[in-house]
């Protein structure tokens, strides 16, 4: 949404659903954000963050998982607020949660989902700070794609239609006057939504229902999800996990699911509370086959939902998998969502049905007992088929479902069909992301003699999830319970939330959707507010957020406040949020607030309408399922924008004040008799804090010092809010012609090499400029997201132009601009509001190569050159102050401190340190490092770099070439060209340490409480160009040095329609093709060996950091186990790294490799986003190899890859012992000691040929199955 807040639809407080992804999971980096509570709530939350205005999340994991943002569930950025896209060519395409996607207003209410994509928004207004440290970044897997508007009430959020609303909304705030306009729209407010006009829905015999939604986007594709509304909510107290075991054998079991492997076809598979869905996304038709491939589809899904085999190899396997899931799992982060929803669900089986399930009954289930599950709920009564793609004939996809289905169930069930009071009491599809489930136990041949013994009705039940629920409502009889304390080691920041819990109110008609939009309204000023209000002075709090938000997982809404500090400001954090919060609700918000966020969401709103033909078919699924599952209105998004427009001007701030301070009485009010109970109150806390000067302290905390501080906010003196001024541009009209007089921009040649002032890729679309004042500029016109587009400043230096006594600087520098969120004479709160108005979205990150800025803007209202606007004063009149660089510093030196109560990072921090010779430049910054910057050597290192052409900016958006010309002359033109810094960075090359070292195999023991290892294996690469660390050109000699015996293999000039053109030996992009080659085949056999055959691991992944700038790269290896199996599990990695050369690849390896890479291009390839990544560094003088072509000749530089061409980028990765290291982490209470030793493994079964899996985003949801 268009407000400072992302309309995030995710509430569910519950451990997310287990996920099983096809993709990889992401490698944890070297460093990762700053330390944030790690709660999982954070995907569906309101987030009133500190750092607005550039709101900064230094991320940690780049990782390709994030939660879905739909419905009401109002969010403001905060540190979690970025999602990360990695273009085929490797540039990471970095992605704001906030994008023009799902959630608007109109949308209201909706759930916490999580898929394998991510639903973004449109969120202005923020830098955020996208700086990370990284192990490993995964620049040649492009596993996740832009996001299309997504909604609660549409398959897309309703989207308004105007960017002005009705005249006389300004004035309708007196009650007289708005009680004669009631009089007259009453009718209208009690009249139905309209449903979506493409959206069939119908119903087998056999009680089987099924929707199909014709969608164009991707083209030739389908998605066809098959939904059991059966989860962990429905387990016996001796079945719990049983859910997502058969999950996992029913899904890695089908041997028609297998036969889609080779047709671009991917599968997975999730477990929640409600439901179980496997999912499976293909092509229409393919080339070897002569037919529709959706009912070869369509026949995997009735194997996998309705006939699984359950054969005794295959559940010992998934036993296996479940088990080593489970551990892998169990992280900090893990256990406190379990403690948050212990305590929000206490009077239900929520609080006791994870998903995952206990590890003792993993451990005994033989066939039978599994068997039985599946008969109890798995008939198609209890399910939804859901079909969304480029589908054109629904009586034929019909007859196709029918032929399919229709017979089974019907000889031998009785089936009793409840008919639901929502659509179809469809569970949410966004449920704890649940891996495939392994089944434990002997198990033996189907039984014909089911046993008798417990009788269950076959009915498929009204309500999901079947729980009964204690209300937070005003004077209920629940009892206020006293807040609850979950204290642990491995914490290392304060965190407390506060939880609301009602029914879910249906969006059903015109007066739900005004009522969700009132709210919206209110808590978009309650965001903003707690930004600005300690704009100039370090709050105390690290984050506040705000969460309204329906959730289908756990059938009901829950509003929760959540509040994350330094644990020494706990107190001081709780009273300045309480206070806040009884502000906005005693005082209301004022007149020009009401006017500001009900113009921005409509604004918003029209923006998502215009692109309804270009959401994806996940997304729209994605939406139609949650909807349903909460029982609101499904609308497209032109329904939603006329709908949302039409409330728009019935809505008063009378009105918004009063249903907004219902929303916030629980926490404003707290401790009255008339107030709601608090559904739970939960803090989590460190048992040890940093003390500067004492050093680690016990954290003493009690619940009536909780209860105290609380009230001490609630009984001091508030005010009401002052109106704000906000500029309607950040340089007068007057300004930019002086500046154009002085500086005169103009276009000049390209490249020293032609005489051109403008170079146009017909095919491509792509044009070339470069300016007066040497930057450099990369444009292209792309009218697939309608009035959209999406710029990016790139940068040349990054972290490592770090001298080594301002070691940080850049990192902290990035962050202190973010932290600041100044320009010109413009306060942190005008630059936020400007964004707010012109729905424009601007993030910054450090990186060790490159500092860049990212803008998302719309074209609607000068929204593009509010943009540039923007970019502009940034670069020009950019404001340092000194409590954004204490806070940047703080942050940074709290996440430090916080490493050693990590595994994962600490493993991975040991490692890098220890190959990369102890550069920090690829690390943390430590204490002392942060100690000796100052502002004035933060705000140097970074804007030092900001010089003529080391930068290079890149536009992909729906604008004309008089549009961005215009722009880019009048903005970027008219920057400063010179500055007073050296023309040329100079900086120590890193280097790896010299071979061999008494630190290439390391381990790192953490204490807890619990038993869990993981392992990172990395050794060097060269870059993406062919540079290596020792100066070497590597392909300056691959074509000089190869013999070849295959006519197949040999470098050839191949005759095209363009053309001649290279083949790929001869290419500059060799290796950054063969690389990400190389990596899908070693992904794929490492899964097949080290998962599934030998049981050592649930999850592994290989990933390559290929540089671009800097002369070097590296592979890491990680891999999750138990302390028993871990040492094991390093070894057969090894193994498989090693043995490429024993165990030839295969040209079908080689031709999977291939589509799954094509695959994500053309997946990709209409996205704004990507094709910024593929922009990236056209022009940019540190990185001369990168071309046009390597652009143009993608697709076919892929279908000409050999074998041989896959050995030779091999060969440059380093895996010899002198040049491999390995660090292996295990956490326990007996670590370092007896758990230090190998202990017993388990027997392992039958190999088996499995898929990639890819990790998902939340604590609590399991990992990926395939």
């Amino acid at each position: 949404m268009p407000i400072p807040m992302a309309a995030s639809a995710s509430t569910s407080l519950i451990p997310p659903p287990l996920h099983h992804h096809h993709h990889r999971r992401r490698l944890p980096h070297s460093t990762s954000s700053f330390p944030r509570f790690p709660s999982r709530f954070r995907n569906n939350r309101f987030l009133l963050s500190t750092s607005l205005p550039f709101s900064s999340s230094i991320q940690s994991e780049r990782r390709l998982h994030k939660a879905v943002h739909s419905g009401l569930g109002l969010r403001a950025n905060g540190g979690d607020a970025l999602k990360h896209y990695t273009s085929v060519l490797g540039e990471p395409v970095t992605q704001s949660l906030f994008l023009p996607h799902h959630s608007c207003t109109s949308c209201c209410l909706s759930s916490s989902k999580k898929r394998r994509t991510s639903h973004a928004r449109f969120t202005p207004g923020a830098f955020l700070d996208k700086s990370s440290f990284q192990l490993s970044k995964n620049k040649l897997h492009h596993t996740s794609r832009v996001q299309l508007p997504h909604a609660t009430v549409g398959p897309d959020e309703p989207h308004a239609a105007s960017t002005t609303w009705p005249d006389g909304i300004g004035e309708k705030q007196d009650s007289s006057s708005f009680d004669s306009e009631l009089e007259q729209i009453e009718g209208f407010l009690i009249s139905e939504l309209p449903s979506h006009p493409k959206l069939h829905r119908g119903q087998l015999k056999n009680g089987l229902r099924y929707l199909i939604l014709p969608n164009k986007v991707p083209p030739n594709r389908f998605e066809a999800h098959m939904e059991v509304h059966a989860g962990s909510i429905d387990e016996e107290d001796d079945e719990q996990g049983i859910a997502h075991m058969i999950e996992h054998v029913a899904f890695l079991g089908s041997k028609k699911r297998e036969k889609l492997l080779g047709t671009g076809a991917r599968s997975n598979a999730y477990t929640d509370f409600h439901h179980t869905v496997f999912h499976i996304h293909a092509p229409t038709s393919t080339k070897d086959s002569d037919g529709d491939l959706l009912p070869v589809v369509l026949d995997a899904l009735d194997e996998i939902a309705f006939h699984p085999k359950f054969l005794s190899s295959r559940i010992e396997k998934e036993r296996r998998a479940i088990l080593s899931e489970l551990q892998m799992m169990n992280t900090i982060e893990y256990r406190v969502d379990c403690q948050l929803l212990q305590h929000l669900h206490s009077e239900n089986k929520l609080s006791k049905r994870f998903p995952i399930g206990l590890e003792e009954q993993i451990k005994k289930w033989d066939a039978e007992k599994i068997r039985k599950f599946h008969e109890r709920w798995y008939f198609p009564a209890n399910a939804t088929l859901y079909i969304v793609g480029d589908i054109d004939n629904i009586p034929k996809t019909v007859s196709q479902i029918e032929a399919v289905f229709g017979q089974t169930g019907v000889e031998n069930e009785k089936s009793t069909v409840v008919t639901p009071s929502s659509a179809f009491g469809a569970m949410a599809s966004f449920l704890v992301p649940k891996l495939s489930v392994g089944l434990g136990g002997n198990s033996s041949e189907r039984s014909a003699n089911i046993d008798q013994s417990k009788v269950f009705n076959k009915e498929r039940q009204a309500v999901r999830p079947p729980v009964k629920h204690n209300w937070s409502l005003p004077e209920s009889s629940t009892d206020l319970k006293p807040p609850q304390i979950f204290q642990h080691e491995l914490l290392q920041n304060f965190s407390i939330n506060m939880f609301c819990k009602i029914p879910v109110n249906k969006v059903r008609t015109y007066g739900d959707l005004r009522n969700v939009l009132m709210k919206r309204i209110f808590l978009s000023a309650l965001h903003f507010r707690i930004n600005t209000r300690y704009k100039s002075s370090n709050p105390p709090f690290t984050s506040v957020e705000l969460d309204h938000s329906d959730s289908g997982r756990e059938g009901c809404t829950v509003t929760t406040l959540t509040i994350t500090a330094e644990p020494k400001n706990w107190q001081s954090a709780i009273r300045v949020a309480v206070q806040e919060v009884r502000r906005l609700k005693e005082f209301g918000v004022t007149k020009g607030e009401l006017t500001r966020y009900l113009d921005a969401l409509l604004k918003d709103s029209e923006h998502l309408a215009a692109m309804i033909d270009n959401v994806s078919s996940v997304d729209n699924l994605d939406f139609i399922m949650e909807s349903d599952a909460l029982g609101h209105k499904v609308m497209d998004q032109r329904q939603g924008h006329e709908s949302l427009f039409a409330v728009a001007g019935t809505v008063t701030l009378e009105e918004v004040n009063s249903v907004g301070a219902k929303v916030l009485e629980f926490v404003a009010d707290f401790g009255k008799p008339t107030a709601p109970i608090p559904a739970a109150i939960i803090a989590c806390v460190p048992r040890k804090v940093h003390i500067e000067g004492t050093g680690e302290t016990e954290f003493r905390i009690s619940s009536t010092e909780i209860t105290d501080a609380m009230k001490a906010g609630l009984s001091q003196p508030i005010e009401p809010e002052p109106e704000l001024e906000v500029p309607k541009e950040l340089i007068q009209s007057s300004t930019l012609e002086e500046l154009k007089m002085q500086r005169t921009p103009a276009f000049i040649p390209v490249s020293p090499e032609t005489n051109a002032t403008k170079l146009y890729d017909e095919e491509t679309g792509i044009t070339r400029r470069r300016l007066t004042n040497g930057i450099p500029v990369n444009y292209k016109i792309s009218k697939t997201e309608t009035q959209s587009g999406v710029m990016r400043l790139i940068v040349g230096g990054g972290r490592a132009v770090e001298s080594s006594d301002s070691r940080g600087s850049v990192i902290v520098g990035v962050r202190t601009l973010s932290e600041g969120g100044r320009v010109g004479n413009f306060s942190r709160e005008q630059v936020e509001l400007f964004c707010v108005n012109h729905l424009i979205n601007c993030s910054l990150e450090s990186t060790e190569e490159f500092i860049s800025m990212e803008f998302r803007f719309t074209l609607r209202d000068n929204g593009m050159r509010a943009a540039f606007q923007l970019l502009h004063m940034v670069l020009e009149h950019s404001v340092w102050v000194d409590d954004a660089f204490d806070r940047a510093r703080q942050l940074y030196l709290s996440y430090y401190r916080s490493i050693p109560k990590s595994l994962e990072r600490s493993t991975a921090h040991k490692l890098m340190v220890a190959m990369l010779d102890g550069d920090e430049r690829f690390i943390e910054p430590t204490p002392k490092s942060l100690e000796n910057l100052t502002l004035q050597s933060v705000k140097d290192a970074v804007m030092s770099q900001f010089v003529g052409d080391n930068m290079e900016v890149s536009i992909v958006g729906d604008f004309t070439e008089e549009e961005i010309e215009s722009c880019i002359l009048d903005y970027l033109g008219t920057a400063q060209a010179e500055r007073n810094h050296k023309r040329e960075q100079e900086f120590s090359p890193p280097l790896f340490r010299p071979s061999p070292s008494d630190l290439q195999s390391q381990e790192v023991f953490l204490k807890d409480t619990d038993e869990r290892a993981c392992a990172y294996i990395a050794g060097p690469a060269p870059n993406r160009w062919g540079f290596t660390v020792d100066g070497q050109d590597l392909l300056g000699t691959i074509n000089d040095a190869i013999t070849i015996n295959d006519d197949q293999s040999k470098s050839v000039v191949l005759q095209t329609e363009g053309g001649l053109r290279k083949s790929l030996r001869g290419h500059s992009l060799f290796f950054g093709i063969t690389m990400g080659l190389l990596a899908e085949i070693i992904n794929s056999r490492l899964f097949t060996t080290v998962r599934d055959s030998l049981g050592l691991t649930y999850d592994v992944s290989f990933e390559l950091n290929l540089f671009d700038r800097l002369k070097l790269g590296w592979y890491v290896i990680s891999v999750t186990s138990t302390p028993g199996k871990v040492h094991k599990a390093v070894d057969a990695c090894k193994n498989v790294l090693r043995g490429l050369h024993s165990n030839k690849i295969t040209e079908r390896e080689l031709d999977r490799a291939k589509r799954t890479l094509l695959m994500r291009h053309e997946a990709e390839i209409k996205s704004n986003a990507y094709w910024l990544g593929l922009l990236a560094h056209l022009q940019a003088s540190s990185v001369p190899r990168k071309d046009i072509s390597c652009i143009k000749d993608l697709t076919f530089l892929y279908d000409v890859a050999t074998v041989e061409d896959i050995y030779l980028a091999y060969e440059q990765l380093k895996v010899d012992e002198n040049s491999l290291y390995s660090c292996i982490g295990i956490a326990g209470a007996q670590a370092g000691q007896e758990i230090a030793a190998p202990l017993e493994v388990e027997e392992v079964g039958d190999t088996y040929p499995g898929v990639i899996p890819v990790g998902r985003g939340l604590s609590t949801m399991t990992r990926p199955t395939t």
